[in-house]
């Protein structure tokens, strides 16, 4: 059961709007799971769920990996038979650098790999910025003060996260793993979050 944006604007906002709040309600009981089981929370269960809760009544393949080409923009994802090899390898990878890389390290890398993946046919961007914060939160063991989160911070910020997105598919391309740009991009964001210290969270509109 799905509603399309252009048969009916008002619904299909308002189910968007929904959406959020119970992805962002999701979310912190995936942070509350991670913070309690540490590294081997994150899992393939928890990012279909995710996803699921993103694109619900709005798409009919959310929750699980695409078996279908798509293309986003210069950037042209892994073909769909080898996506489920790669979320194993991305897994792995964020799982064995837990204890290495720092928090904002390891959501940097989370946030440009799963873009580059694009794993799921809908909700890739939103899937990704949640999983982002995240690895923040778990890796930091603990759920991060802050009126306005960095997921939200990164929609404002549209052209400092798409260019450091590039930067780290130019050095993938060049045969590097070099996410240090958004590292430093999601380290700025962070630290705005966290001069919010003590303020409420205002809305699930960041997710």
């Amino acid at each position: 059961m799905f509603v399309l944006e252009q048969e009916d604007q008002e619904l299909y906002d308002r189910i968007q709007e929904q959406k959020l709040n119970r992805q962002y309600e999701l979310l912190i009981n995936c942070i509350e799971i991670g913070l309690m089981k540490g590294p081997v929370a994150f899992d393939k269960y928890m990012l279909w769920a995710l996803n699921h809760v993103a694109v619900a009544n709005i798409s009919q393949f959310g929750g699980r990996f695409r078996n279908e080409p798509i293309y986003v923009g210069e950037h042209k994802p892994p073909h769909f038979k080898d996506v489920s090899d790669w979320m194993d390898r991305f897994i792995s990878t964020v799982q064995e650098n837990w204890f290495i890389w720092t928090a904002t390290e390891l959501a940097a890398y989370g946030l440009w790999r799963l873009n580059w993946i694009h794993p799921f046919i809908e909700g890739n961007g939103r899937t990704a910025r949640a999983v982002c914060y995240y690895l923040l939160c778990a890796r930091s063991e603990k759920l991060l003060p802050g009126r306005k989160i960095v997921p939200e911070r990164i929609k404002e910020d549209r052209a400092g996260y798409e260019d450091a997105l590039k930067h780290a598919d130019r050095a993938w391309d060049d045969g590097h793993l070099d996410f240090t740009k958004m590292e430093e991009y999601l380290a700025a964001l962070l630290q705005a979050q966290l001069e919010d210290d003590g303020l409420p969270y205002e809305g699930a509109s960041s997710v």
